[in-house]
Formats: structure tokens, sequence, C-alpha cells
């Protein structure tokens, strides 16, 4: 058995970006990572991804990109070389390949059992990421055997698939990031559309995140929105990091022939349904676009900005047709579907008691209910960007300040 201040469980950017900070308050700690530094980066991200953040947009602690091509979008391997290289800077106290295999209280703290011993700690932090397992609808089940399912985590690239249509369901940044390659591999796609967040890549001369960041977008505080749960389970933003800066949205992957239907209902043997409300997501999501370029607009404005950054052409209102409401998949030539439907968190060897009714942890800014156990990098945690690469770092100061003070008064009972 072995013993330390702080057990980190997770080696990515969370859990780098928590040990820069522990180790700068000279803070005893372990990270522990089941896999190598970045391992979903590495194992669970298809081929051609790159990041929806342009590259100077990577800051963690005490680190940050000094590239010469700021404005691009690292590709995933990029982005394991980031990580890496961070680590390398301070030497983090990383054991790689090893697995936490359970979590529970002691009298003074916490017991960390792993396949390679047991570990002692009066503080854990959980920063194992937001994207943890893909989400699938329940109704996946009720699907004719012989169509293949596929989720974004075992996806690399087209060729995977079998001949023949793809329905692909979720039209955030992974649905339609993944629509438009398997699209241009020669696959039919057919797309089922839900709620979603349209932005354009570039605007008024400028990637649309560096508005959002000098306008302070993201860095709103939970105590900022009116429902912090909500904006939790917002979806991911309809972006692409591409080469040639293009913007991603319905109107752009129709262009390319994608058949765009509405939200994903459920299934029932070969046949799958639809909702009729495709007109509403896309009208909702072109008037929060609208209200989008309106503030970054007001925000030119007030900075007497507007001789740098011109007025620049808006996108224009997306017009569909009407859809299907249902589909034989089998008739249509559909031999797969992809279920880009999100993200959810497990957590399957934690022995203690602080998973709400769904699964995930209670926690408020990365503090759960228990006494030392915190989370670091789940979304919407303490910030709007505290899942982002750029802005999980402020949360691992705020939550590494928190533990140092813990840490170096006696332990009390209840604290």
């Amino acid at each position: 058995m072995k013993r330390t201040d702080v057990v980190v469980i997770g080696g990515g950017q969370a859990g780098l970006a928590m040990s820069r900070s522990l180790t700068d308050r000279a803070v005893d700690h372990v990270v522990l990572e089941r896999g190598r530094i970045g391992e979903r980066w590495r194992s669970e991200r298809w081929d051609s991804l790159r990041m929806l953040t342009p590259r100077w947009q990577s800051r963690l602690p005490g680190w940050s990109y000094r590239g010469p091509d700021p404005e691009g979008f690292m590709t995933k391997d990029e982005v394991v070389a980031y990580l890496e290289g961070y680590g390398h800077s301070f030497s983090p106290p990383i054991r790689t390949g090893v697995s936490v295999l359970c979590v529970k209280r002691t009298d003074d703290g916490f017991a960390v059992e792993t396949d390679g011993g047991e570990w002692r700690a009066r503080n854990v932090v959980i920063a194992t990421g937001a994207c943890g397992k893909a989400r699938v609808p329940s109704s996946a089940a009720d699907l004719d055997a012989e169509i293949g399912q596929v989720v974004p985590t075992a996806y690399r690239n087209p060729s995977q698939l079998a001949d023949g249509g793809v329905l692909v369901v979720g039209a955030s940044a992974t649905g339609i990031q993944l629509a438009a390659e398997i699209q241009a591999s020669g696959r039919p796609v057919t797309l089922a559309v839900g709620r979603h967040t349209r932005l354009p890549r570039r605007y008024r001369g400028r990637d649309i995140m560096a508005w959002l960041d000098d306008m302070g977008v993201l860095d709103e505080t939970a105590d900022d929105v009116q429902d912090i749960e909500r904006s939790r389970r917002q979806r991911s933003l309809q972006l692409i990091g591409s080469q040639d800066h293009r913007s991603l949205d319905l109107a752009r992957v129709r262009d390319l022939g994608v058949r765009v239907v509405g939200r994903f209902q459920g299934a029932e043997g070969s046949r799958a349904y639809f909702s009729d409300d495709l007109h509403v997501s896309v009208a909702e999501a072109d008037r929060k676009l609208t209200r989008q370029l309106d503030q970054i607009d007001r925000f030119v404005s007030d900075m007497g900005w507007g001789g740098r950054f011109p007025n620049g052409q808006r996108p224009s209102p997306i017009d569909l047709p009407p859809a299907a409401t249902r589909l034989d998949l089998t008739a249509e030539g559909i031999r797969t579907v992809l279920w880009a439907t999100g993200y959810r968190r497990e957590y399957p060897w934690l022995r203690i008691p602080v998973l709400d009714p769904n699964g995930e942890l209670q926690h408020v800014g990365g503090v759960t209910p228990v006494a030392g156990l915190y989370a670091l990098g789940l979304p919407f945690q303490r910030r709007r960007n505290s899942s982002f690469l750029d802005g999980v770092g402020s949360d691992a100061i705020e939550l590494a300040n928190r533990i140092w003070k813990r840490t170096t008064r006696p332990v009390l009972v209840g604290v």
C-alpha cells in the first residue's frame, strides 16, 4: 500500500492540468491512467478528427501553443503530442497502464484499489473527462440485427462500414462531420436532426471562437445562466475544424447529397421513425444563430472595432423540404446506423454514494458532497468551457487551491 495526499484518476487534459496545479503548490500526488497520456484521443477518435477550437485556444496551466499556425486546428495526433509535451514540461508523477478498480472511503480519506496495488489518500480527483461512453438510445435494441450499429468512439473511417447507406443519428459537431465524411466516401447518408446549435466557422473576418473568447461567453459561470443543468446538456457547436476554415451546417451537407430528416424517435425491425418537427429545429437554430451574431455586432460596435472588422455576410436561413417520418432501412439500402447522440459518464469503480439518478456525479463546481472527493473536466463544471482543452486549467487551479488549503491543515472529522 502506498500513500499520498491526492490521487488523480485520469491522465488526459484534466488530469495533467490538475497535476501541474498541484505540483506548483508542492502538494504530493499521483496520477493514475488506465492507458497512455491522452488515451481517448489515441484510441477512441476517428482518423480525420481535428479540434473544433483553434490551436491558440489550447491554453493549460503553464503551457500554450507556440507553433507557426495558431489559427489552424490540431489533428488528433497533434493533440496527443501536445499533451505529451505538456507532461514532459513538468514531469508529472503519472502511472500509466494502471486501471482503477475501486474507490471507497476510509476513516482518514480514501482507498483507491488498482490492478497495480492500493493507494491511500486524503483527497481524490476524478479527472476521467466529459466524453466517457457513447450514449445510445434504448430503442437501438429494436433494430433488425442485420443492420450494423456503430458509435463514434469505435468509428475510424468510412472503409470500416458496410457497403450501402448509413443513417447518422444526431447533428451536432460529431454527427454533421461524420455525415459529410461518409457521404463523400460514396455511401449515401441520411442524417436525423434534433436540436442543434448552428454557427459559422468565421464571422467578420475572425474565427467564431475568437469572438466568443473576447466577449467572455466561454468564461460564463454557473451563476451567469438561468438553468445550469440545461446548459450542461447543451449540444456541441455545429462546427468543423478544417484547414480551409469552412463552415459546416445542414445546408452544406444537403448540398453534398445528404438526406436530412427529423429527430430519431424509435425503431422496429428495419423501420425507423422520425419526428415531423425538422422545420422547428432548423428555425430555432437559425434564431439562435441570429441572436449570437447580433451579440457579436453589438460587441464590435461597443469596442469601436467596426473599422477593423467590417460587416460580413451572414449565413442564410436554411430551408429544407418536408422530410419522411418513417423509413424502411432495408428497403432504402441503409446497412449501418451511426449513433452520434452524445456521451455519458460511467464510474463503475466508485463505491461512494455521490451519483445522481442519471449516474452523473453530484457536485458544485467540481466539489462533491463527500469531503475530499472532487471532479474535473465535466461539462460546464464551473464555466462554459470547463470541458474544453482551453478551459479545464482555470478549474484545475481553483480546485488545487482548495485541496492545498485542505492538506496544509490538521485532519478534522467531516472536513
